[in-house]
C-alpha cells in the first residue's frame, strides 16, 4: 500500500524535474509578465490557456511532478470541454473510464438510479475517472506540444516560494531551489498553490466556512471486478464499513471506495492495512482478491476566501476555495476558474480591456464558489444528520424514494458538478431572444453537432458570433473588433442546435465569450446592440452605463 509513486504512476512522475534558470544568474530580479505559483491542474491548465494565447508564463512548482495518491479522479463534462479546447482532452478520454449513469442504495436495497446525460449530440460525457496524477500528466504534454509550437510555459520544478511582497506593480518572489535562491518579479501573480496556499499565509489571507464533524476513508484498491462503470452510493450500507460508502471505478483496475467513519476517531489506528483491508472485507466479500493501492482520510470542509482577487495577485483552485469531495466540485471548480481568469488576463496584458475586468473574475467565481459551498454543504448535512430531527428527515425520505418518485430529489449523496451560470452579472448583455434558458446570457453553451464535429470545436479562444439561420457568415464587425462568424445554415439549425439555441425562434445571433459563456443574444443581428454587448462583456463599459 502507498506504493512509490514513480512504481504506481511512472509515466507521470518528475514530470518537471529540476533544471538551472537563466533567472538565477542574473544580477536584478528577471520580470515576467504572470507567474502561477503550483503546477496542479489548476495551475497547469492556466498556463496552457495563456501561453496558447501568446502570453509567456513561469510556473513555480514545490515538486517536479504529481503528488502521492490518486486524489481527485471524478472529472466532469465542462472540464473536459477546457481540456479539449486546451488540447489535452483526447488523451484524457483515451485513458479516462467514461461514466454517466450512478445508484443509490439504503442497506442493501436499491432506492433509485440517476443519468447525467440522458440526452445525445455531445462530444464529451457527463464524467470520467480519472487519476489526478494522468490527468496532469495530460495537461503536461500538452505543454510541451505549445512550447513545440512557439508557446513561452516555462514549468519550474523544485522552485519553492518562500517568500513575497505584493503592491500595485505585482509581486517580487523569493525562491528556493536545490542550488541556493533567486529572486523573481511577477507583473500579475496566479496562487494556484493548493488548500494549504502559502501564498495565501504569506499575505495574511484566510478562509471563511464550516468545518464539518466527519471523517472519511478513501481507499483506492487494485481488482478485476465486473461491477458496472456507475457510481454505486450506499447509505447504512449493510456491510457495516461505514455510515455511507461509495463505490466507482478509475483506470488500471484501480476502484475507489469511500467509508463515512465519524467524527471521534484515531487516524492512525483506522489507517493501518489490516484495519482498512477489514472494512473492504466485509464490502466485497472476504474470497475477493485485491491489493490495496492508496488510502488516506479527510474531513469535510466547506470555505472560501472573501475575495480572489488582491490587487495583481488573483487565487485560483482550493488556494482560493475548498468543498467537500462528494460532488466532485473541487478540480472541477478549480479548472473553471482558469478558464474564467485566462481570457481577461489575457485581454488585460494586450490593452484590450481595462484592469479593473479581473474584478469580474473575483465576482463570478465567488458566485460559482458560493454555488459549489452551497451544493456540498447541503449534501454534507444530508450525510451526517446533525441532530435527531434532521436524521429523522433523512430516514424518512430514504424510506419513502423507494416506492415514491416525489421524494427522490430530496436524496443528497452529492450532487454532481456542473457549471456555474453567470446569471445578472456584470458582463451579460441584452437577452432578446425568447430563447431556451440554458443558453441565457451568463450560461455557458452547450454542445451540439455541427457539419462534420461539434459547435464548441468552432467557439473561441475569442470573442465569437453564433448566427443560427441569421444569414451572417465570415466575419463581423463591431465595437472596432472584427469577430469570427460560426455559422448554421437553416438547414443544420435543425436537431441539438434547434432545441439548445433557438427553441421556438426562427433565427438567433450569439455573442460569445471566450470562455464559451453566452455573453447576449438576438433574434438578428444588430450592429449597435452587439457593440453595447461587447463593450460591457469586456469590462469597456459598466452595467450601469
Amino acid at each position: 500500500m502507498n506504493a512509490p509513486l514513480i512504481d504506481r504512476y511512472p509515466l507521470a512522475f518528475k514530470l518537471y524535474p529540476y533544471a538551472r534558470s537563466a533567472d538565477q544568474d542574473v544580477a536584478t530580479p528577471a520580470r515576467h509578465p504572470v507567474v502561477i505559483v503550483g503546477g496542479g491542474p489548476v495551475g497547469l491548465a492556466a498556463a496552457l490557456d495563456l501561453g496558447l494565447r501568446g502570453q509567456p508564463v513561469v510556473v513555480l512548482d514545490d515538486h517536479e511532478g504529481v503528488g502521492q495518491g490518486s486524489r481527485a479522479i471524478c472529472f466532469a463534462k465542462r472540464t473536459l470541454e477546457i481540456a479539449h479546447r486546451l488540447g489535452a482532452g483526447a488523451d484524457m478520454l483515451a485513458k479516462g473510464v467514461v461514466w454517466q449513469k450512478g445508484r443509490v442504495f439504503h442497506d442493501r436495497d436499491e432506492i433509485f438510479d440517476f443519468d447525467l446525460l440522458p440526452e445525445a449530440g455531445h462530444r464529451c460525457p457527463a464524467f470520467i475517472n480519472l487519476q489526478q496524477p494522468h490527468f496532469e500528466r495530460f495537461l503536461h504534454e500538452a505543454i510541451e506540444r505549445a512550447n513545440a509550437g512557439g508557446a513561452q510555459i516555462d514549468v519550474r520544478g523544485k522552485n519553492r516560494v518562500d517568500a513575497m511582497q505584493a503592491d500595485h506593480t505585482g509581486a517580487l518572489l523569493d525562491v528556493m531551489t536545490p542550488e541556493g535562491g533567486y529572486q523573481i518579479h511577477a507583473d500579475w501573480l496566479i496562487a494556484c498553490d493548493g488548500a494549504r496556499s502559502p501564498v495565501r499565509d504569506m499575505m495574511g489571507l484566510g478562509f471563511e466556512g464550516r468545518v464539518f464533524e466527519d471523517n472519511f476513508l478513501i481507499a483506492d484498491v487494485k481488482m478485476t471486478a465486473d461491477f458496472p462503470t456507475e457510481r454505486w452510493f450506499w447509505f447504512e450500507p449493510w456491510f457495516k464499513s461505514g455510515s455511507s460508502a461509495l463505490l466507482h471505478k478509475q483506470p488500471d483496475d484501480i476502484w475507489r471506495i469511500d467509508f463515512q467513519l465519524g467524527w471521534d476517531i484515531d487516524r492512525e489506528k483506522e489507517l493501518k492495512p489490516e484495519n482498512v483491508r477489514a472494512r473492504v472485507d466485509a464490502m466485497l466479500g472476504a474470497d475477493v482478491e485485491y491489493e490495496l493501492d492508496w488510502c488516506s482520510i479527510y474531513t469535510f470542509q466547506c470555505r472560501r476566501m472573501e475575495k480572489f482577487r488582491h490587487g495583481r495577485v488573483l487565487f485560483a483552485g482550493d488556494s482560493a476555495h475548498q468543498v467537500s469531495p462528494f460532488g466532485a466540485r473541487g478540480a472541477n471548480s478549480g479548472v473553471q476558474d482558469a478558464d474564467n481568469l485566462a481570457w481577461k488576463l489575457d485581454m488585460v496584458l494586450r490593452g484590450q480591456a481595462p484592469e479593473s475586468l479581473m474584478d469580474t473574475y473575483c465576482q463570478e467565481r465567488v458566485a460559482a464558489a458560493e454555488e459549489n459551498i452551497l451544493n456540498s454543504t447541503r449534501a454534507t448535512d444530508f450525510l451526517t444528520p446533525k441532530s435527531s430531527v434532521s436524521k429523522a428527515f433523512r430516514d424518512a425520505v430514504l424510506s419513502l424514494a423507494q416506492e415514491f418518485e416525489f421524494a427522490r430529489p430530496l436524496i443528497n449523496s452529492g450532487r454532481l458538478s456542473v457549471p456555474c451560470v453567470y446569471d445578472a452579472h456584470a458582463l451579460n448583455g441584452e437577452d432578446a431572444l425568447e430563447g431556451p434558458a440554458r443558453t441565457r446570457p451568463g450560461a455557458p453553451c452547450p454542445d451540439a453537432p455541427l457539419g462534420n464535429g461539434f459547435l464548441l470545436d468552432q467557439l473561441g479562444p475569442d470573442f465569437t458570433i453564433l448566427s443560427i439561420g441569421a444569414g451572417l457568415e465570415g466575419t463581423f464587425d463591431v465595437a472596432g473588433q472584427t469577430l469570427r462568424v460560426v455559422a448554421v445554415t437553416e438547414d443544420e439549425a435543425k436537431g441539438p442546435i434547434a432545441e439548445r439555441y433557438l427553441g421556438g425562434a426562427a433565427s438567433a445571433v450569439y455573442l460569445i465569450r471566450p470562455d464559451q459563456h453566452v455573453a447576449g443574444r438576438w433574434p438578428s443581428a444588430d450592429v449597435a446592440k452587439i457593440a453595447v454587448a461587447l463593450d460591457r462583456a469586456t469590462g469597456r463599459v459598466t452595467h450601469a452605463a
